[in-house]
């Protein structure tokens, strides 16, 4: 174990690029670097941004006059529902995430994310998963239900070509990216923060970025849930949104908007973030009210989760519920309120600059407010009912979406380009185009509150000329391409930054926050050295921390043995815990988001019978991500500078690995969750129960596959302590996993046949499947831990790899004998029900 000295800040540099950088050519498909994935995320995002601009302004032309015959139903169904799924699911979601995956590691005074292969993998995943959707549209067979495919009409009975399957396998395979940024983002800001950085002390964009990343958890599952059900049911018969077999197309909406009300927060808080790290540099004065504000986003977070019925106000819910969501969805503007007025205080306690960025900034309060307003009139019954799918609603979202994010972002790019590309705005284009997009921005939606008061439909590709709508929608039109030139200027303007921009030492803006303490374009590295925070962490001088640090004389600096090493940190407190060593660049994420895609291709074009293939690749080259990680012999305590002396991470309690497995439990059992919440919504709600047939329910089945999860379960929590004996174990956990699976597979082929009649059986079949698919994955982690084990990976210190699959067995024990018991459950109800 050897830590090279270095002579110099240029020597430490060169070291350090040389274990961090990712080399020129085909080496970029290798790279891990969150500086490289944040910015790959970002120009995607941006690209995809200008598709759905691009299909926003044919939907316009197709608007500005009466029985238009720009564009037929058919293919203004597809052109209007691709806008929205490329505008929420490719652009907004995904940049957020790149913001945040280039900018948390250098506000939190680390060197990298997490897990910075999972990066790489989502990222490739989110590219490939965009275009497959996109693709779907270039060959005409796109998803043309809407963005939100209520059923039934996506059902195979109403959509019978594969447009709805693009949609259903296509944002699932997206979804995975944006679950791999919650767990990678999550954990990175708890374990991967400077020393001495408490959460009292985090900037306050981190904090934004940790209640977003977990609300992605919580609120990802739901549309994923649904999608998998949609997809059975189209792809197998399984009934569950088929009121005709039991099934119920409220559940799809339930679901769906589960999600989709959360995302509306999940997609603002961001930005929000963004303008709480921005206005205090620009009003030269901190954030008024940090600890008020940090709880109003918590409230705000909490709050989300229960407003999902505000878009169902007229499907016949009860008055009393509609009461308590209506009310609901009127708090939500307290906590909302609370930050926008901790932003006008430190604008008028300080001395604000008016820069471009802060224009923008002008432009959101503008914007957003009037889109605060019109939500809480939609958030009251009465008006809601008269102003449900109008056009007053598409007004509301985009006031509320654009001015809540689009504006905040276009001020980030003029606040962080800088640091990105080392180079300050000219600003010749600056002011032109950002009253350009405000101009249009406003003639364009605006209007569209006037055509919707006045009764005019969404979704309706043409319209007849007594309806007196067409001078206002020839308006919205005509503001709608004076926006899209608006932001051809922005995108100008923003090239001509990066190119003819004017070059900067360090810190342009005078920001207090850590990411400023680097040059700029910054290292691969990010910190030759990283520092302590003894203050709240955007209260700082950069200016005097960046050269002590580039000097190597603060944490970890130095190199040692070509390790990528970062600190692991006490989660509340701050302290230095863990020397967390992380994975080199390698191109296994990329080929392994070729398998997930070549998965959901097979999928798509129904050869189920190779998806086993895709599977097994993906399986197989997940475990080569292990090939070069760990170590075969137990280590000293490593040196970190300052006298202190900390364990390698895979000789430490609860290293980040463990904590991306609690997260990711976290989001799992939100699914089953949303599973079993599902079967009891139909119970209660769906036509045609208790069915007219048997519950299939097997005593001998149910007790001998508990008896064989309970015996995985306990044995796969193995001793750390004698490694012969937990060999023998994992052997004996996954034998038993094996049985609990064949026990699974024989009872689900033996009743698929009956799960097409009705939903309490596909209900059953759902729930079971969800188990089979834990058992797979709890005897894949038996064999991989059996074989860690024997290769000498493992020992009573070096336990890292047993850690995460312990959880794994846990909650496979847990949710497995519910699945195992559920066919009773269900058999007594229905039989109650039927009586």
């Amino acid at each position: 174990m050897t830590t090279r000295p270095h002579t110099s800040a240029l020597s430490l540099h060169r070291e350090l690029t040389a274990i961090w950088g990712t080399p020129p050519g085909w080496g970029r498909l290798q790279a891990v670097n969150h500086t490289v994935i944040g910015k790959r995320f970002m120009l995607t995002a941006l690209v995809f941004f200008a598709i759905g601009g691009v299909l926003a302004m044919l939907i316009r032309t197709q608007l500005a006059t009466t029985q238009s015959a720009f564009l037929d139903a058919a293919a203004y169904a597809q052109v209007f529902t691709m806008h929205g799924v490329v505008m929420m699911f490719l652009f907004a979601i995904p940049f957020f995430e790149g913001l945040a995956m280039y900018l948390l590691p250098k506000m939190l005074g680390s060197r990298d994310l997490a897990f910075p292969r999972m990066s790489a993998y989502g990222y490739w995943c989110y590219l490939f998963g965009g275009t497959f959707l996109v693709g779907a549209l270039v060959a005409g067979v796109a998803p043309d239900g809407g963005w939100f495919m209520y059923t039934p009409l996506s059902s195979s009975t109403y959509t019978p070509g594969i447009n709805a399957d693009v949609w259903l396998l296509g944002i699932t395979f997206v979804e995975i990216s944006a679950l791999s940024a919650a767990v990678e983002i999550l954990v990175s800001i708890l374990k991967l923060r400077a020393p001495g950085m408490s959460l009292t002390r985090m900037p306050v964009f981190a904090w934004y970025m940790l209640i977003v990343a977990g609300m992605m958890l919580i609120g990802f599952p739901p549309l994923i849930l649904g999608s998998i059900l949609l997809e059975a049911e189209r792809a197998f018969g399984l009934p569950f949104f088929d009121p005709n077999r039991g099934g119920d197309p409220l559940l799809w909406q339930h679901l769906f908007w589960l999600f989709g009300h959360p995302e509306v927060y999940i997609i603002f808080l961001p930005a929000a973030g963004a303008l709480s790290t921005i206005i205090p540099t620009l009003a030269r004065r901190p954030l008024e009210g940090y600890e008020i504000v940090v709880a109003a986003v918590i409230a705000l977070a909490f709050l989300s989760f229960g407003l999902w019925v505000h878009h169902m106000y007229t499907v016949g819910i009860p008055h009393v519920a509609l009461s308590f969501f209506s009310a609901a969805s009127g708090l939500a503007a307290v906590p909302t309120g609370v930050q926008i007025f901790a932003w006008l205080a430190t604008l008028a306690h300080g001395r604000p600059r008016l820069s471009v960025p802060m224009l923008h900034v002008f432009g959101f309060f503008f914007v957003f407010v009037l889109g605060g307003l019109t939500g809480v009139m939609l958030a009251m019954v009465p008006f809601d009912w008269q102003a449900h799918d109008t056009h007053f609603v598409v007004a509301h979202l985009h006031y509320v979406l654009v001015g809540g994010f689009v504006f905040p972002m276009m001020a980030a790019a003029y606040y962080w380009l800088p640091h990105i590309f080392g180079r300050q705005s000219v600003q010749h284009l600056s002011h032109a185009a950002f009253w350009t997009v405000f101009i249009g921005f406003n003639l364009t939606f605006f209007s569209m509150h006037l055509t919707g008061l006045r009764g005019m439909p969404r979704r309706i590709s043409t319209y007849p000329p007594e309806a007196g709508w067409e001078v206002l929608n020839f308006v919205s039109s005509m503001g709608g391409f004076i926006m899209t030139t608006g932001f051809a200027l922005v995108a100008l303007d923003l090239l001509l930054l990066a190119v003819f921009g004017k070059p900067f030492r360090r810190n342009p803006w005078g920001a207090g926050t850590l990411e400023w303490a680097m040059p700029t374009p910054p290292p691969a590295y990010a910190f030759a050295s990283l520092p302590e925070i003894a203050e709240r962490a955007d209260r700082l001088d950069p200016d005097a921390l960046g050269p002590a640090l580039a000097a190597g004389k603060g944490y970890l600096g130095a190199a040692r043995n070509g390790w990528m090493e970062v600190l692991g940190v006490d989660m509340v407190t701050g302290r230095p815990q863990q020397v967390i060593v992380l994975p080199k660049r390698t191109i296994l994420p990329l080929l392994t988001a070729v398998a997930t895609g070549s998965f959901f291709g097979l999928l798509l074009l129904k050869l189920y019978w190779l998806t086993p293939v895709a599977l097994l690749a993906i399986v197989a080259l997940f475990i080569l991500w292990t090939r070069d990680c760990g170590l075969t012999s137990d280590l000293a305590e490593l040196p970190i500078g300052h006298g202190q002396d900390l364990p390698h991470h895979y000789q430490s309690e609860k290293p980040p690995s463990y904590w991306a497995m609690v997260s990711t439990l976290a989001a799992d059992a939100t699914l089953f969750a949303s599973l079993i919440f599902g079967v009891f919504f139909l119970w209660l709600s769906a036509p045609n129960w208790p069915p007219g047939l048997g519950i299939p329910f097997d005593v001998f089945t149910c007790l001998a596959g508990m008896a064989a999860l309970v015996v995985a379960a306990a044995f796969g929590q193995a001793r750390l302590s004698d490694t012969g004996r937990t060999a023998r174990n994992l052997c004996v956990a996954a034998l038993a996993y094996g049985a609990a699976l064949t026990i699974l597979v024989v009872f689900l082929v033996d009743i698929h046949g009956e799960a097409t009649r009705h939903a309490a059986v596909a209900s059953i079949f759902a729930i079971k499947s969800y188990a089979a698919f834990h058992v797979s994955v709890g005897l894949i982690l038996s064999l991989f831990c059996f074989w860690r084990v024997k290769s000498g990976y493992v020992s009573a210190r070096r336990n890292l790899d047993l850690r995460p699959a312990r959880l794994w067995h846990g909650f496979t024990l847990i949710t497995g004998l519910i699945a195992m018991a559920f066919p009773f459950i269900l058999k007594l109800l229905t039989d109650g029900a039927g009586t």
